[in-house]
């Protein structure tokens, strides 16, 4: 049997695996901007979990309209009474100040 020849050997046989250069302040430099990037990140995510913690905290805290009372009521009562005076107040949504 007859063996195969081979073709001759061009630039891209020297080196099977073709390479980017990248110099060391650019690599740097890339690798800086994906840290911060990563970061800025995780903060907006962090920011964002604990505005809607917040959200939730405030979505059943009532004030009463007479006595400036801060309460808590998780029943469906359309005007729920405050625990202090007893007046029937609105549910009004809470906000930040």
């Amino acid at each position: 049997m007859g063996e195969r020849r081979r073709p001759p050997a061009t630039h891209a046989d020297k080196h099977p695996y073709t390479v980017i250069r990248v110099s060391l302040a650019a690599l740097v430099t890339i690798y800086l901007l994906l840290f911060l990037a990563a970061v800025f990140l995780f903060w907006i995510v962090g920011e964002w979990n604990r505005r809607r913690r917040e959200r939730r905290a405030l979505q059943h805290r009532l004030r009463c309209v007479i006595c400036a009372f801060e309460f808590e009521d998780r029943t469906d009562a359309l005007l729920p009474r405050c625990p202090r005076c007893g007046s029937l107040n609105e549910r009004f949504k809470m906000e930040r100040i």
